[in-house]
């Protein structure tokens, strides 16, 4: 796997449990038993809800050729021998393609790049390892670039006979239209909050109360593994403190500069900007939330209805929108150009003080 960070929850490729998309791994199976399983699929929704766990889960099937599963499901075994080579990544006709570490800086890339999608047409172009069918699974296809999802199209346009290409996309929207027109889509949704809880349960500690679980499912919109890295991050405590920090602004009030400044500072270096990651994310998050509150007028629930509604009434929604759109935009920039976290912060800060005192 790319990503260096570990986490005390399995990898998709080595998580066997698969919670609340039961009708989506029906429809695969029924699908493959039909005789005429599309080449192309797409498996679109939020981060963090389980569509790598069933991508890894359709491969490990195929490339097993159907054998080892009850009838209407997908599920081998832990214990099956495709089940241990898929998790080691030790099968020969699978191929995945995910951002990978720069060897010179030691970092993650910010994009799949053409190189791998090369590699992966001439994986393709070969003949089957063991003699079955290939997978080639992209996790996720929102990372491809103009040039690698370009590459990625010729592929998905004239698969070899016997191949299987599973796209993994958190926001489809953003892929090729082409890409999106020549794969069959299975699109997931949110898990129920009762049946998220249930699910982060074994992985977060025995003390952390049920209301902390409840709130870092709310502030990740219902998805499990983006609660468990916020909790892994410190999302609640940061949540608490930028909440505190943003409370003067119901009432058209400055924020604290020296608070704004404190939590500035601790934005250098590499712990620096996993905080700046969850920052950025609670305040998009919580400006979405500002937003359809004042495109629909109905109140959110939680820990932040009474400063949403005090703010929504300060200015205009299209004021908001702008706001929102000028976070994404820097932050795009910051991952693009390695701008300076703590300004973009500041400056982010300063945006939402300006709006919410009608200047």
């Amino acid at each position: 796997m790319a990503e260096a960070a570990e986490h005390p929850w399995p990898d998709p490729r080595a998580n066997f449990t698969l919670v609340g998309h039961e009708a989506a791994e029906a429809g695969l199976r029924e699908a493959w038993d039909s005789g005429r399983l599309h080449h192309a699929w797409l498996i679109a929704g939020p981060r963090g809800i389980g569509k790598a766990t069933l991508a890894y889960r359709f491969a490990r099937f195929v490339l097993a050729g159907g054998q080892g599963a009850s009838p209407g499901s997908l599920a081998l075994p832990p214990d099956h021998l495709m089940s241990r080579r898929v998790a080691s990544g030790g099968h020969g006709d699978l191929r995945v393609m995910e951002i990978q570490l720069n060897e010179k800086t030691g970092k993650l890339r910010t994009a799949i790049d053409v190189e791998q999608a090369r590699d992966l047409a001439q994986f393709l172009s070969l003949k089957p390892a063991e003699g079955g069918w290939r997978v080639a699974l992209v996790d996720a296809a929102d990372d491809l670039n103009t040039s690698s999802a370009n590459a990625i199209l010729k592929l998905v346009e004239e698969p070899p006979p016997r191949t299987l290409m599973i796209l993994v996309a958190h926001a489809p929207a953003s892929l090729l239209p082409t890409i999106r027109s020549r794969c069959q889509r299975l699109t997931l949704r949110a898990l129920a909050p009762s049946v998220a809880a249930n699910l982060i349960a074994p992985w977060l500690p025995d003390d952390v109360p049920a209301d902390e679980r409840l709130e870092l499912l709310r502030l990740a919109d219902g998805s499990p593994g983006r609660a468990l890295s916020l909790h892994a991050e410190g999302g609640l405590a940061l949540q608490r403190e930028l909440l505190q920090l943003l409370t003067p602004l119901g009432d058209g009030k400055p924020v604290d500069a020296r608070a704004l400044h404190g939590l500035a500072g601790r934005l250098g270096g590499r712990a620096g900007a996993n905080a700046f990651g969850v920052l950025t994310e609670l305040l998009a998050v919580w400006l979405t939330r500002l937003v359809r509150l004042g495109a629909s007028g109905e109140a959110p629930s939680g820990a932040t209805d009474e400063l949403l509604l005090r703010l929504a009434r300060r200015a205009h929604l299209e004021r908001w929108i702008e706001v929102w759109e000028k976070l994404n935009t820097l932050v795009e920039r910051t991952d693009a150009v390695n701008l300076d976290q703590k300004q973009i912060l500041v400056a982010l800060i300063a945006a939402l003080e300006k709006t919410a005192r009608g200047t």
